[in-house]
């Protein structure tokens, strides 16, 4: 039995708005100084390296050819994709999303228009504060350490190897949400509407953290 696209189109708007309404009760910044300390702590008991409150990356999700400014969604890879931005903590959960840009845009300037990336430009003052890493392609920042790009001492090889174990988690991250749906790792068929494909990647990291919270190990990328 067929249903109205108008109908369906209703229905999917008021459900994914009711999830979206409960996204702060699963993807929450560390902005208190006890869940700052509890991630910085949990970076170090994990990797070693400390004051981290999070590992950022951005991963393309493939998409069809939408109606509305098309070029811009072309990769460098060459296929149409949203350029998803991930912050996560030490246990794979998602700690920031944004899911704003076309695939063309760089990870750098993803970073650099998000919230959380507008509020350390203007609210950092201290390292006390944390840091956050990232791989060489965004910009070096107090609170964004990324690796040296052409390390010559042993310090800076050894800074390198555990900032590089440490960023992974954000890798692991993504693994595992693509793992979780499927959908992000085939492509999404959704063209009407480029706010949709940020409704779906909202809602399935809200549906993972919530998931993983409910598990200790939470789930492992193949």
């Amino acid at each position: 039995m067929g249903h109205d696209k108008a109908t369906v189109s209703r229905v999917l708007t008021k459900f994914t708005d009711a999830l979206i309404a409960k996204r702060d009760q699963f993807i929450k910044w560390p902005c208190t100084p006890d869940k700052l300390n509890a991630t910085k702590n949990g970076f170090y008991e994990k990797t070693g390296f400390p004051n981290v409150i999070g590992c950022v990356d951005g991963t393309h999700v493939r998409i069809q050819a939408p109606e509305d400014d098309e070029p811009s969604f072309v990769n460098r890879k060459g296929f149409h994709s949203v350029n998803v931005q991930g912050i996560c903590d030490q246990n794979c959960l998602f700690t920031n999303v944004s899911a704003n840009w076309p695939g063309s845009c760089h990870d750098a300037h993803v970073f650099k228009t998000s919230a959380v990336g507008i509020h350390l430009q203007d609210q950092y003052t201290s390292i006390e504060q944390g840091v956050v890493l990232g791989d060489s392609g965004y910009p070096c920042r107090p609170f964004l350490l990324t690796p040296f790009r052409q390390p010559r001492e042993q310090r800076e090889h050894n800074f390198n190897r555990a900032h590089i174990t440490t960023r992974c988690t954000i890798e692991r991250t993504f693994g595992i949400w693509k793992q979780r749906f499927r959908l992000l790792k085939t492509g999404v068929s959704i063209t009407n509407k480029y706010c949709s494909y940020k409704l779906l990647f909202q809602v399935s990291v809200e549906d993972m953290n919530k998931c993983s919270a409910n598990y200790k190990h939470g789930w492992r990328s193949n």
